[in-house]
């Protein structure tokens, strides 16, 4: 065997181990959050520079 063979070995035995221990209900509740987290932060920006604009 190459070196390059157990790299490309390892490297796919590791994310098939990390692929496994996600659930699918995880990765949407993430997803959500971040869009959450994105359209909260959109609003203080823009409530904050009403703010500011008018003093």
């Amino acid at each position: 065997m190459k070196l390059n063979d157990i790299r490309i070995g390892t490297i796919g035995g590791t994310l098939c181990s990390i692929w496994v221990s996600f659930s699918f209900g995880d990765v949407i509740q993430t997803v959500l959050m971040a869009a959450l987290g994105t359209v909260v932060s959109y609003a203080t920006s823009r409530i904050l520079r009403k703010i500011s604009n008018r003093r």
